[in-house]
């Protein structure tokens, strides 16, 4: 299996994991602070990924060097999980799994920004359709609502944070020197749980650790574990093997996994005309995920 292909599989695995966040998020988002909460998370996650790298590659004394480069990275991915949980206080998943895939289109022009990486025009295409098929589901398919322009305050909050996580992405190859993938993850981690403890000192102080429901608990020990460890190290892996825009690409496949997580979890499904939107969204990442005649669907230039 090619390098190219092998990423390609980190993410496919990642898409699948980080919808679980999306509906046990919504169930935990008003139970506890959303600072306290991913503080935990990453220091959790922190722990897990320490073991794995002391067991498998070691901590090498070379990886300390600049560490305010985790601190960067710690800290826009600090922001991206504190701004999801503030916003799946009000947002339904499935609307805000839809947010969610605007991301390759940000993550894409961030890419030029701080990489110059270029999109070609097919990629063009293939994120406004993925776009156009996220504003179906986030407006859920009502045009009255389209032309009002009546975005929930779960889903603006949410962007932002989404803002946050597709300038992660190019960063991510920006700022390593080579180091691996685990790492360069547990770098990151110590170095956002450094912020998001000094941040949210008072909520993690006021929270009640011991009397906590037990829904609490399995989605921080889901988000921890899962949506974290996994998906930091899987999503390092890919960033470092695929261009930007095409490691965000599968952010796509969101909706259609957060409706399965919401149907086994016994919340229905959504409308037909919902799912068109969440069609589209499959359709865009086909799209950028078929090879072009040319060489490589997105160049890096120097």
């Amino acid at each position: 299996m090619t390098p190219e292909a092998r990423g390609h599989l980190a993410m496919l695995t990642f898409s699948a994991l980080v919808a679980g966040s999306f509906s046990l998020g919504s169930l935990v988002a008003n139970e506890i602070a959303p600072a306290a909460l991913n503080a935990a998370r990453f220091a959790i996650a922190a722990a897990v990924i320490g073991a794995v790298a002391a067991a498998t590659t070691g901590l090498p004394r070379s990886a300390a060097r600049a560490p305010w480069r985790y601190f960067v990275l710690g800290g826009l991915f600090a922001t991206y999980f504190v701004l999801m949980f503030e916003g799946l206080k009000t947002a339904p998943p499935v609307s805000a799994a839809a947010v969610f895939t605007l991301t390759p289109v940000m993550s894409a022009f961030a890419g030029w920004v701080l990489l110059r990486q270029i999109t070609t025009p097919y990629m063009a295409v293939a994120l406004v359709v993925g776009a156009v098929g996220a504003l179906w589901v986030i407006f859920r398919a009502d045009w009255q609502a389209f032309r009002a322009f009546e975005i929930g305050e779960g889903e603006i909050i949410y962007f932002w944070g989404c803002a946050a996580h597709a300038i992660y992405t190019p960063m991510v190859r920006k700022l390593n020197r080579g180091e691996p993938a685990v790492v360069f993850t547990f770098g990151m981690l110590v170095a956002g749980c450094l912020i998001l403890t000094v941040y949210g000192w008072s909520d993690i102080r006021a929270t009640d650790w011991a009397n906590l429901s037990s829904i609490v608990w399995i989605g921080l020990v889901y988000v921890a574990i899962f949506a974290s460890a996994a998906t930091f190290v899987l999503l390092q892996y890919a960033t470092l093997r695929l261009p930007s825009a095409k490691v965000m690409a599968y952010t796509y496949l969101t909706p259609s996994w957060v409706i399965l997580w919401e149907i086994a979890l016994g919340n229905g499904a959504p409308t037909g005309l919902v799912l068109v939107g969440v069609t589209l969204t499959c359709l865009a990442l086909a799209m950028l995920l078929k090879r072009e005649d040319r060489p490589a669907a997105l160049r890096q230039t120097r």
